[in-house]
């Protein structure tokens, strides 16, 4: 890709960009060109000095290469052109002029490469990823105008969940308190560090809702990697806030025009060039520690908007790229509660290691950090008899104890999560649970995984029913599941990533008052809380001395990709099969991507909605749970989960599947995708607008060499532009080697 040597070729890039934000340059109604500012203007007053009409002689200031117009022919923005070479970022005292002379209140700086949007009454201009659509940039003047101190709005004592009348606690007054303070300050992204079980999402949709009583937003994006998580917040959000109009936006549904939208990152990835970088006004992350990672940073950071990111992880595990992403200062979030003080104040339910138990070797299978096959691991460590072993050790320990744990619990032995290591494994430990109670008909222990025919009934049931008692699973429980009445969480399975460790042990902290909840236990038949040193005295958060084990406590987070994603499948890429079907039967990826791509090319002849979709239509939210669950019959069992990882794909949605089934999607250009990347990757730094321009002559130059090295900034073309020199005055020796890195790695590694 060359990269446009003069104005007249930025503008080129330029008014492409604009079309992508919804302008058309043609329509002299939106966009005037080459605005000589000797015109006489009917503009609005710029909203800080009040509303109302003007005419403004501009005089002779020259031209403005672009003025972007509201709906009434008034400016909005004006857009100066610069070409590759200079940085945007210095024409700013040369538009601001143009801008303040015809009372436009925004200004955009780009050269076609780098775009810097001004909001030049209360901000510096920042990059952004892409234009502001007329929608946005109007919204904005309305929101200034509605604007007022968020003091003025209370912080309430108590609010209703489900029918129920809560406290606000102490702790979730005082994350309120922190973010008024930030967001007084001028600051536009937040970190929240909350343990599991804490009301993460009951907090940031009250806060939410005070930023909208404000004026400080009116579009919102609430983001999750997990379906479970998308439908507790979008309950949640329907439920506390029932005045503003809220959706899940689903792969392949059409857009509604809402105020709240729910999304998973996933889908998110797939869609975010549908929206204008500044279509949202806040964008929340739930498990953000998860999103500041290489592909699904381009989703997120495409969003010019007030970002808040919560975490149940313990900052020493959460990676450099999150708290740089949201301006953290010493890698400390803007807010944190420990699990320490939440055991305390007795706002979690603490837990007990049962004793006594057969431990299953579980060393040597792999080396830390290795990725392993959990099949081999499975036949290597378990058995028919070791299996049945762990199940009769449990089942007579949780029926003698439930009473101890939760004296108002009526039925034994208290609801109860099995984490299994495969799909086979937890069919068989479910067959043994049943099998010790006949009484129940088969109903007494119950499979929970992407495979069945309707996961979230059978959640529901869980939840809301007396059977089933126990629920098995792999994978899909150990986050983003929540069931209060958890008394006993069964880990038959090796445990090496410590955020995913807390967050298994997370499923059983949530208070239940109305069976007097008190302790919960954890039964671990491999030894895990012997490796992170945890005990019941002395809860494992990363940090601190640990309890009763010898062995030391395992390093800091490693940087693997899928381990961080929390995506609980460090085997995806390892092995050649799937697990599919309530018994895991073991299928060729291969194979099982041949008979996907035959199903959907023949569905698109007799199914509706694969029609539909081959045609390019969206699909009602009705259509799409349908088709999924069409799809998701014996014997083939095609789900996301399945296909995820049968094609490699962590991020993949279904309709993206039906679609690359079809053929239907394009596949963008190497220097597309590193385009794409470096807008992320730039506006999720804190560069200086010398460092951005620096970083962008380096990526045209990755382009051409798919990489760029030290070697590469001493040899022309760089050497001629004293790259070397430039670089260590701009980021020191030591910074320098690391940006090209993180370049290397995240933008140039398409």
């Amino acid at each position: 890709m060359t990269a446009p040597s003069s104005e007249a070729d930025a503008r080129i890039l330029i008014d492409d960009l604009l079309r992508v934000a919804d302008w058309n340059p043609a329509d002299k109604s939106q966009v005037r060109t080459e605005v000589p500012l000797s015109e006489t203007f009917h503009v609005a007053e710029v909203a800080a000095v009040g509303g109302g009409m003007r005419t403004v002689d501009a005089g002779s200031l020259g031209f403005a290469d672009y003025v972007l117009l509201d709906q009434r022919g008034r400016p909005l923005a004006v857009v100066e052109a610069k070409k590759q070479a200079i940085n945007p970022y210095t024409a700013k005292q040369q538009a601001l002029p143009y801008a303040k002379k015809i009372g436009a209140p925004f200004i955009f700086l780009t050269n076609g490469e780098l775009t810097y949007f001004w909001d030049y009454q209360n901000d510096d201009a920042r990059p952004v990823a892409s234009f502001y659509s007329r929608r946005d940039l109007e919204r904005l003047v309305h929101l200034r105008t509605e604007r007022k101190p968020l003091a003025e709005v209370a912080i309430p004592d108590t609010y209703v969940r489900t029918g129920e009348t809560r406290a606000l606690r102490p702790y979730q007054q005082e994350a309120m308190k922190a973010l008024d303070h930030a967001v007084e300050l001028g600051k536009r992204r937040f970190l929240i560090e909350l343990p599991t079980g804490c009301g993460k999402t009951d907090l940031i949709a009250l806060y939410l809702k005070r930023l909208i009583q404000a004026g400080h937003a009116e579009r919102i994006l609430f983001l999750v990697d997990r379906e479970q998580l998308a439908k507790q917040a979008i309950e949640a959000i329907q439920d506390l806030l029932p005045q503003y109009s809220s959706y899940w936006l689903k792969p392949g549904v059409v857009r509604q025009e809402k105020q709240i939208t729910v999304c998973l990152l996933q889908t998110m990835m797939g869609r975010h060039e549908d929206f204008s970088s500044g279509y949202f006004d806040v964008v929340v992350m739930d498990e953000c520690h998860r999103s500041i990672y290489g592909a699904w940073q381009t989703a997120l950071a495409h969003f010019d908007a007030v970002h808040i990111g919560l975490t149940a992880t313990p900052a020493m595990y959460i990676e450099r790229n999150t708290f740089q992403f949201y301006n953290c200062k010493d890698n400390t979030p803007d807010y944190s509660y420990t699990i320490q003080e939440a055991f305390k104040n007795e706002y979690l339910v603490p837990y007990k290691f049962a004793t006594g138990i057969t431990t299953l070797m579980s060393e040597g299978t792999e080396v830390e950090g290795v990725e392993y096959d959990p099949a081999q691991f499975e036949r290597e460590w378990t058995n028919e008899a070791s299996n049945k072993l762990m199940m009769q050790e449990f089942d007579k320990l949780a029926w003698e104890n439930y009473k101890e744990l939760a004296p108002g619990q009526k039925d034994g032995p208290g609801k109860s999560v099995v984490f299994a290591i495969t799909k086979h494994h937890a069919a068989r430990l479910a067959l043994y649970l049943n099998d010790l109670h006949p009484e129940f008909k088969g109903k007494y222990a119950e499979v929970i995984t992407s495979d069945i025919a309707d996961a979230d009934d059978a959640i529901r049931r869980f939840k809301q029913d007396k059977l089933p008692m126990v629920a098995v699973s792999v994978g899909m429980l150990d986050t983003g599941f929540d069931c209060r009445e958890l008394l006993h969480l069964v880990m038959c399975r090796r445990v090496r990533s410590p955020i995913l460790y807390q967050q298994m042990r997370g499923r059983g902290t949530r208070t239940a008052p109305h069976i007097d909840k008190r302790k919960f236990v954890i039964y671990d038949f491999f030894g895990n809380h012997q490796y992170f040193n945890d005990s019941d005295a002395d809860a494992f958060t990363g940090a601190g001395s640990g309890g009763g084990g010898s062995r030391p406590r395992p390093p800091g987070p490693s940087g693997r990709e899928l381990v961080e994603l929390g995506l609980d499948d460090e085997w995806l890429h390892a092995v050649s099969y799937i697990e599919v079907g309530p018994d895991g039967e073991r299928i060729d990826k291969r194979e099982y991507v041949t008979d996907w791509e035959k199903t959907v090319q023949q569905g698109a002849d007799t199914d509706p909605v694969i029609a539909k979709i081959k045609s390019g239509e969206a699909l009602s939210d009705q259509e799409e749970t349908e088709l999924a669950h069409r799809l998701n019959q014996p014997q083939k069992y095609f789900n996301e989960d399945n296909l995820r990882r049968a094609y490699r794909k962590p991020g993949g949605n279904l309709v993206d599947f039906i679609r690359e089934a079809l053929g239907l999607i394009k596949t963008k250009s190497r220097p597309e995708i590193v385009e794409e990347n470096f807008r992320a990757w730039l506006v999720s730094k804190n560069f200086s607008p010398e460092q951005a321009q620096y970083m962008s002559l380096l990526k045209n130059r990755g382009v051409v060499r798919g990489k760029v090295t030290i070697d590469d900034l001493f040899s022309p073309p760089l050497s001629l532009l004293n790259a070397a020199g430039i670089g260590i005055e701009l980021f020191g020796e030591k910074g320098l080697n690391s940006m090209l890195d993180e370049m290397n790695q995240t933008v140039l590694a398409a």
